[in-house]
Formats: structure tokens, C-alpha cells, sequence
């Protein structure tokens, strides 16, 4: 069951459109329309890819009058990201030299 869960957490962040919009909303909380703006993806596409978020606990969302707001999450997945920061500047090297990843 643990090795589902991993591949499932991982897989999360490993789509393009949901690593995206991750990475823009590291920024700060944003409404549906500007994160299409930013990133340049239809309304469709990161609709969809928000509702994945959310329902896997990456992203929260609060209505402000009649818009969605979307942000990380401050509690686990935001602390998460700053760990793997630290990770990365570690391996850095050797992620980018190694052929098979490339």
C-alpha cells in the first residue's frame, strides 16, 4: 500500500501542467484566470488540473466574493518543497550528469 502511495504522491508533481502550477503558486495564492494568464494553458486544462490538486491535499482554495483562490499548502507541502530546495542543491551535480535521467 506504501508503494502506491509513493508512486501516486510523485506522480502528482511529475505531470507538467500540475508541476506548473505548483511552481506559480510557490509565488503566492492566485485566481483560475491568472494562472491561465501566467502560464499561458486554457482555463480547461488547469481546471482540471487544480481539482487534482486540491483533492490530493497539495492545494487549498477559499472563495474571495466570486472568484477561487488557490494556494499551497503551508502546513505539509509547502515545508515539503523547501526540503527537496535543500535536496536539490545537494544532487544537483550528479542529476544533471546522470545519463539515464536525461
Amino acid at each position: 500500500m506504501i508503494e502506491l502511495s509513493y508512486k501516486l504522491f510523485f506522480k502528482a508533481f511529475s505531470n507538467k501542467t500540475r508541476f506548473e502550477i505548483i511552481k506559480l503558486l510557490r509565488k503566492g495564492p492566485k485566481h483560475v484566470s491568472d494562472i491561465c494568464e501566467e502560464l499561458g494553458f486554457e482555463q480547461s486544462r488547469v481546471s482540471h488540473n487544480l481539482k487534482c490538486l486540491v483533492d490530493c491535499g497539495f492545494v487549498n482554495n477559499k472563495w474571495n466574493k466570486k472568484n477561487k483562490i488557490y494556494s499551497l499548502d503551508k502546513k505539509h507541502i509547502l515545508p515539503i518543497l523547501k526540503n527537496i530546495d535543500k535536496h536539490i542543491k545537494f544532487y544537483n551535480e550528479r542529476l544533471k550528469a546522470c545519463g539515464v535521467l536525461k
